[in-house]
């Protein structure tokens, strides 16, 4: 009952929910489910419009039968065995050893257009030849029709042969003996069984994928047959777990759409394969997907910007209709992510609610804010160890609060560090530059700055009416220095 109660907690998070925040009295949370009903009936799309108000049903109302399943979510941590299919290899042959990150996609036979081709080129040209040593592509072929897998196998076979024989490429099938019964499902959310019908067959096509790669690689991405990649993806996705270590968390977002850019630890895909299946015809995978994340004790959605992919199909694969839905975060070209050097944050200003420090220094689309700060008044850095830095970037403001910018403000950095491990400062600073316009921006900074540096911070050197928002810290580093 436990881990029931903890999924009815994780459904109130989900989409426009999750922006609210958490609070304790049961009267409160009922309160705010009726408002939450009255808040659907201004979305315009009808399809996520029911499907959303239905959500919030299940919420009140308990639709997905804990009697039922209540046994199940307790058993959750223990499926950690993989499922019992045999799969038919397609082209390619088992990986002679594990990678990095495997990329998976399922690829059905589409009414209008066909995007697999492209979106399979678009993750190998988008990698460097480094980091082509490090990932694995895993396409499963989930359609019935025996034709159109030869065709696609014979397509993808001439086009990308060396990748196939480098090992970097498995094409894959599960007959169609292992799916589970796919006709007369319930009609959840009102949706036409045909509708019902391919969904329920996504999910299993995703937990049988999800289920193959489960020991190929340390960590896993989700994309779809119909993407785009930003170039040298897999560096910018590193960056981003190094930056996470220490945290917990169960899934990384790359991109804002669906599942694509969802990326897992592989020591969790079994779970997540058996979790798709127990509730495959129950609703959308990407549904699926947030229930999942908040039965492991993710709350929160954990995205970064920019994404890394892109939505580039214009046919959706359900019926052949018009997709046309983009990520406007995405961003093609190579961008560089900052590497945040491990370290302690810390500030003497009055912080607003839990807009806490760390929040300025994380690469979540998050921010810190502290009430009208005064002169004197600091937001600061100690890496955990000395560092050589290239490159400082810190953006104060958001659009919806620009007058929230620190008006009057310079940045510094220290060495000579003293005190023990909670309270360690630094004794001497180095004055870099002023704010302007809320910003502060400075390159070269290894060039202008000789010692190793063990301390930054943000000085408030004016006092301001104006609260302070710091929406990111951004550090480069240059090479490690002598210890």
């Amino acid at each position: 009952m436990y881990a029931f109660l903890h999924m009815r907690h994780s459904l109130k998070y989900f989409n426009k929910m999750r922006c609210l925040r958490k609070r304790s009295a049961v009267s409160f949370l009922g309160v705010l489910v009726i408002c939450l009903l009255f808040m659907n009936l201004y979305i315009e799309d009808s399809y996520v419009l029911e499907g959303d108000k239905q959500l919030i049903r299940e919420t009140a109302t308990h639709q997905l039968n804990p009697e039922r399943y209540v046994h199940t979510f307790k058993d959750l941590s223990n499926f950690s065995g993989s499922i019992n299919i045999s799969y038919r290899y397609l082209a390619g042959t088992p990986l002679p050893r594990k990678r990095y990150l495997t990329i998976g996609l399922s690829s059905v036979k589409r009414k209008k257009g066909n995007y697999l081709l492209e979106t399979i080129k678009s993750i190998f040209e988008q990698s460097s030849y480094e980091e082509l040593k490090e990932i694995a592509v895993v396409v499963q072929l989930a359609d019935f029709d025996s034709a159109w897998c030869e065709g696609m196998v014979q397509d993808i076979s001439q086009k990308f042969a060396h990748h196939i024989i480098a090992g970097r490429l498995i094409v894959i099938h599960v007959p169609e003996e292992y799916y589970p019964v796919l006709d007369g499902l319930k009609r959840n959310y009102n949706d036409p069984e045909d509708r019902v019908k391919f969904r329920s067959k996504q999910n299993v096509d995703y937990a049988f994928l999800l289920n193959f790669c489960a020991n190929l690689s340390d960590y896993y991405v989700m994309l779809e047959d119909d993407v785009r990649c930003s170039k040298n993806f897999l560096t910018a996705v590193k960056k981003v777990i190094t930056s996470r270590e220490g945290s917990y968390w169960v899934t990384l977002e790359f991109s804002k759409l669906g599942y694509i850019g969802k990326l897992y630890h592989s020591h969790d895909l079994p779970r997540l394969a058996h979790f798709l299946l127990m509730f495959y015809q129950e609703m959308p995978c990407d549904w699926l997907l947030i229930h999942f994340r908040g039965l492991l004790a993710q709350k929160e959605v954990i995205r970064f910007k920019p994404s890394l992919f892109q939505h580039m199909g214009y046919y959706s694969s359900y019926k052949g209709a018009e997709n046309k839905l983009k990520d406007d975060d995405f961003e093609e070209e190579s961008f560089d992510i900052p590497d945040n050097p491990p370290a302690n944050l810390h500030t003497n200003m009055n912080v607003f609610e839990n807009y806490e420090a760390s929040k300025a220094y994380s690469s979540i689309d998050e921010y810190f804010w502290g009430k009208a700060p005064s002169t004197g008044d600091f937001y600061g850095i100690v890496f955990e160890k000395p560092i050589k830095i290239s490159k400082i970037k810190v953006v104060t403001g958001t659009e919806d609060r620009q007058n929230d910018i620190l008006h009057h403000g310079a940045l510094e950095v220290g060495e000579k560090i003293v005190g023990s491990k909670k309270g360690r400062k630094c004794t001497t600073y180095l004055r870099l530059g002023e704010f302007r316009n809320g910003n502060f921006e400075i390159t070269d900074v290894e060039h202008k700055v000789l010692f190793d540096i063990n301390c930054m911070r943000i000085l408030v050197t004016k006092s301001q009416k104006e609260w302070l928002i710091i929406r990111s810290i951004s550090i480069w580093t240059s090479q490690t220095p002598n210890q």
